[in-house]
């Protein structure tokens, strides 16, 4: 018994290197990507967890936004570090962006439904996102999460091309693009708990473990 958790523990240990060697990897390439990630997945966790994800569903949901943008790898640096807006045929590159990140998670068993959620992570409410252009309840309930989450961080952030806009503006963003690129019920959640939302939003995330169950 106690050599079966030993190895069950280890395997933990093991998958949880892999996913930060993973982390790192992309880290190398595009540093606007670490505080991101790391961003992102803490508030993908914490919506997650109030909206009644449990368990693995949860963990799943937590990993796959520590990596929703681990096919950025693939995109050319001159297009990934522009200093500026990016050209419509430049955005054909970061629009690949998805799909590599299933292919490179795919090749791992373990990573199967993961790479699901971060394949369709840009995905759009109403079908107008990539890479497949799906819709609605088709669209994995942890992508649809991060989907939020990522945009807030990105709004909340200073780019290259354009400053930050404050959580208040974020927000109306946010209920103005309900039922086109985001989950009505994950919108009505985030209004109705707008409080909640500024605090762990606020909250710093730079110790934070990644979560592997």
């Amino acid at each position: 018994m106690l050599k079966r958790i030993f190895f069950k523990f280890k395997e933990k240990e093991i998958y949880h290197d892999i996913i930060e060697s993973l982390v790192a990897a992309l880290e190398a390439k595009d540093t606007y990507t670490s505080g991101h990630s790391e961003r992102v997945a803490f508030m993908s966790y914490e919506l997650a967890k109030a909206l009644g994800v449990k368990g693995i569903e949860l963990e799943n949901i937590h990993i796959a936004a520590h990596l929703h943008d681990i096919g950025k790898i693939g995109v050319p640096d001159q297009v990934l570090n522009k200093n500026g807006e990016l050209l419509p045929n430049e955005w054909e590159y970061i629009k690949m962006h998805p799909k590599i990140g299933f292919n490179i998670l795919g090749k791992s068993k373990k990573l199967k439904s993961i790479s699901n959620i971060v394949l369709y992570h840009h995905e759009r409410w109403d079908g107008k996102g990539y890479p497949e252009g799906i819709s609605g309840l088709r669209i994995p309930l942890g992508s649809r999460i991060i989907a939020i989450c990522d945009s807030i961080d990105a709004m909340m952030s200073d780019r290259p091309y354009r400053k930050s806009i404050k959580f208040e503006n974020c927000m109306n963003e946010i209920i103005k693009n309900k039922e086109l690129m985001f989950d009505p019920l994950i919108v009505d959640y985030i209004i109705k708990n707008m409080n909640s939302v500024k605090k762990f939003i606020d909250t710093k995330s730079d110790n934070l473990e990644l979560i592997v169950g």
